[in-house]
């Protein structure tokens, strides 16, 4: 699988094209959405699913050095309920993130992705103003494409903090081609 046919498989899933444009109806600086909202599409489909695996959240994320008050973040998540009230938003700020994380500053928002727990999750979407997909993998998609779970040394957790956290999800249990890495 490549970048190419991440792209196609998602902007042939109407549930997924949905989510991104109602993202980009609010016209953020610098926005993605990341992790399982990419990661569980491209598995599922390597696993042969026909059904989504459910997602615990939906991570929005945007860059806005100018607001880093954490208030925002929560009005604009609630934003994004009253538009869906059904779908599990969580919402933050690079920006900020990267000083509640103690990482100094980030570039923009595809630097604070490329800091999150697991190389495969480090994937985002958005959509351009054209409405055209675009794919962020900082990191690259090896990992994910090869149903590889690895601890991203960038990210700053503990080998053991990173098992608990893969065992508490069940990915494996879920998932059963993955390999821990």
């Amino acid at each position: 699988m490549s970048e190419k046919e991440i792209i196609f498989i998602v902007h042939e899933n109407p549930w997924m094209m949905e989510v991104l444009e109602i993202v980009a109806s609010l016209k953020l600086p610098d926005w993605w959405i990341g992790a399982g909202f990419v990661r569980n599409k491209v598995w599922d489909v390597l696993h042969g699913y026909e059904n989504r695996t459910p997602l615990h959240d939906i991570d929005f994320i945007y860059f806005d050095p100018e607001n880093i008050d954490e208030e925002e973040e929560k009005r604009i998540e609630q934003q994004l309920k009253e538009l869906r009230l059904d779908l599990p938003w969580s919402v933050k700020n690079q920006a900020r993130m990267a000083f509640v994380r103690g990482d100094g500053p980030y570039k923009n928002a595809e630097d604070g992705l490329s800091r999150w727990v697991e190389t495969a999750t480090c994937v985002g979407l958005r959509l351009d103003k054209k409405g055209k997909l675009q794919l962020a993998s900082p990191l690259g998609i090896d990992d994910l494409i090869g149903l590889r779970v690895r601890l991203n040394k960038k990210s700053g957790v503990l080998q053991s903090v990173f098992a608990e956290r893969v065992k508490k999800k069940k990915w494996l249990h879920i998932w059963p081609k993955l390999r821990m890495v």
